[in-house]
């Protein structure tokens, strides 16, 4: 492959929901420019996007990837995302590089949740973007009624490029509104040649146009003017206006063709050439802070000035390797550079660079400013870090990932395994900065953390396929917590003769509520007159310590308890403070349990964000799981933020019932906020729980 110089650079993100033919768009753009000699399927497993085997397995993508192509000069870095919402962590790697972005629709399903959250990420990051209705070689695809959809949903930003020429039922070619030209597809390699515009047609051409002309006029007073003298625009007028428009996301145009059969492809690379900017062009630039001076630094992907990049995303294969796929946003990357690693105070050597396409490595000797690459094993290199140089450490702010809300404990399948599943785990967690696993110790459990169900799910398989180790998800255990409701004042002794010295330790305490649910207990001694030497209060105490670690009650931590020794006598030989920490126990045990002790379950203060529309069968379902709805808050979007109290043990699935009640256009997010005492079937089941342990 050919190294290109950052102006003949374009980087674009492919977008949308799952299922809507992103991975089949960008097969059939590899085809039309000869990356690839034929194009795969996804049934048949064999994209060049979507490589890995649970993708071939699932038929949909979970990682993103690169597919970089050459066409007209111009090298475009096409950026694959996964559409399904459990691996938006994937998608957020490839919008933290991307100058533009393609919202892919399929024709025949039109506006879809993954449509509206696509551009809500475009919207934020404020990055050129176009709608390509895919699928249009469909009997069932229904152009201008998508058009209507988009135009209702995002405004009138959205504008028509093309229109589709239908003949007999088949998708011939397209008109194109800008040029106000025929094209007729002429094979399936994305190639068309010149006709006359249909008079089917005519009836939509001319609203179209006549808003691209507004939109036109809108750009520029000299233009105005002209407009309302009702003189016509040049077409290098129209080309100049619409590319600034476009760059600066005040029109987002809409252009037709199908995947599978790669029509319209050459007009979307069109498109890149004419609309999209290169990195050096795009108005978003990315912010970084020089370690010396503290100074902000703007990256303006200038090659000549010293080096920088930043690593968006790590792939760790036991099959391919580790590679560190990189953006360069100054100078110029070449291979056997020293860099140095700002985020962890390392200097590392490359001795190779790449170009990744999909799976295949491509090596090449340098990539300029706002091109996209890959190096090879680098050791203490990870998504989110910044490599550039000594004489200038510089570290770029890394992009904001979405927080893993859900969670399930696991283990092991065989045991003896424990090190090599967390040896993997660690490897897909550097993978996918969405995934995360804890040791909850309290619990006595492993945690693994997601965006979603199915996300874990793929874990698990990708641990067995790939590290040969299995696990077991399951149902978490809650942290809750022990604590009592009265006072109580019991005996404990401990009386052991077994020859020689034996042990005695005899205590006399009260315990009762503290009012203090953030301390595990407060410890005080009111002994007169030495019935309990002040030499075993330390042990006494000791032995509380132990006891509250987990309770009498279901094996809990204890919290908010009151011990307060009151009597008690000693031995003088056989008295000892391992006796006394003995008979503190047996009254801890016994005094707590006649106090009515109680179990406190964990509340989270939960947030959700949903359509307006959606509103009711949200709080119908956090009614169902023992919620309180606090507050309700409307915003931007038509949405409303829906404010709970909702017990930790009723949040398990949650993300799985939210999208079902959603469509998946629902997004949460919570904090345990405190406890309160849980109902006394609640209670019970916990006991009854843990005592079969």
């Amino acid at each position: 492959m050919n190294v290109y110089k950052t102006e003949s650079i374009r980087n674009v993100v492919f977008l949308g929901h799952g299922g809507a033919g992103k991975t089949t768009l960008a097969e059939a753009v590899a085809f039309a420019t000869g990356a690839i000699n034929r194009m795969g399927k996804i049934t048949d497993g064999n994209t060049i996007s979507d490589y890995d085997k649970e993708e071939i397995t699932r038929q949909f993508s979970i990682s993103a990837s690169v597919v970089p192509v050459e066409w007209n000069g111009l090298k475009i870095n096409i950026l694959d995302a996964p559409g399904y919402f459990d691996f938006v962590g994937q998608m957020e790697d490839a919008m933290s590089v991307a100058d533009a972005a393609v919202i892919v629709v399929n024709g025949k399903a039109g506006v879809e949740v993954g449509t509206i959250k696509a551009w809500e990420i475009c919207e934020r990051r404020q990055i050129p973007r176009i709608f390509f209705i895919t699928n249009m070689d469909d009997p069932n695809a229904k152009y201008m009624e998508t058009v209507e959809e988009l135009k209702a949903q995002f405004g009138k930003k959205v504008a028509p490029f093309h229109l589709p020429i239908i003949e007999d039922e088949k998708l011939t070619g397209y008109v194109n509104v800008v040029k106000m030209g025929g094209r007729q597809f002429t094979d399936n390699a994305g190639n068309y040649t010149e006709r006359d515009i249909p008079d089917s047609v005519k009836a939509d051409l001319e609203p179209c146009r006549e808003q691209l002309m507004e939109a036109v006029a809108e750009s520029d007073e000299e233009l105005m003017d002209k407009y309302f003298m009702g003189e016509e625009f040049t077409t290098e007028e129209i080309s100049k206006a619409l590319r600034k428009n476009v760059i600066s996301c005040d029109i987002v145009p809409v252009q037709i063709g199908s995947g599978v059969t790669a029509q319209g492809v050459n007009s979307f690379l069109q498109t890149c050439e004419k609309y999209f900017p290169s990195a050096d062009k795009a108005e978003v630039m990315k912010k970084a802070t020089n370690l010396d001076t503290g100074e902000e630094v703007i990256a303006d992907f200038d090659s000549s000035k010293p080096v920088s990049a930043y690593v968006f995303k790590t792939i760790m294969d036991p099959f391919v390797g580790k590679y560190s796929l990189v953006k360069v946003r100054t100078g110029i990357l070449k291979a056997g550079d020293t860099v140095y690693n700002a985020t962890k105070d390392v200097e590392e050597k490359l001795s190779k660079l790449y170009v990744m396409r999909g799976k295949n490595v491509i090596e090449v000797p340098e990539l300029h400013s706002g091109d996209i690459g890959a190096i090879g094993k680098m050791a203490s290199t990870r998504t989110g870090d910044t490599l550039a140089t000594r004489e200038w450490p510089i570290e770029y702010h890394p992009t904001t990932m979405s927080k893993p809300y859900t969670y399930m404990a696991y283990r092991a399948v065989n045991k003896g395994d424990e090190d090599k599943v967390a040896q993997a785990l660690t490897k897909l967690a550097i993978e996918d900065l969405t995934l995360k696993f804890i040791v909850d110790d309290e619990n006595k459990q492993t945690l693994l953390y997601g965006i979603g169900e199915q996300q874990l799910e793929v874990v698990a398989s990708k641990l067995k396929d790939k590290y040969k180790v299995e696990i077991e998800l399951e149902r978490p255990r809650i942290a809750f917590r022990e604590t009592i409701r009265k006072k109580s004042q019991v005996q404990g002794k401990h009386k052991k003769q077994s020859g020689g010295h034996g042990q005695y330790g005899d205590v006399i305490m009260e315990f009762e509520p503290s009012g203090d649910l953030s301390e595990a207990y407060e410890f005080e001694e009111k002994i007169v007159g030495g019935a309990v030497p002040k030499n075993y209060f330390p042990a006494v105490e000791k032995g509380i310590q132990e006891c509250v670690k987990a309770g009498p009650l279901a094996g809990y931590p204890v919290v908010g308890v009151k011990a307060t020794l009151i009597d008690g006598s000693y031995h003088p030989v056989d008295s000892s403070e391992m006796a006394f920490k003995t008979a503190a126990i047996l009254a801890f045990k016994k005094g707590f349990m006649e106090a009515s002790p109680v179990l406190l379950e964990p509340i989270a203060s939960l947030s959700v964000t949903a359509p307006d529309k959606f509103s009711g069968d949200i709080m119908g379902d956090l009614n169902k799981r023992r919620g309180r709805v606090m507050n309700m808050t409307s915003i931007e979007g038509g949405k409303q933020i829906i404010e709970a109290e909702v017990p930790m043990l009723e949040l398990y699935g949650y993300s799985t019932a939210l999208r079902s009640i959603t469509g998946g256009s629902g997004e949460f997010e919570y904090v345990v906020a405190r406890y309160e005492q849980a109902p006394g079937d609640v209670q019970a089941k916990q006991v009854a729980e843990n005592s079969n342990q």
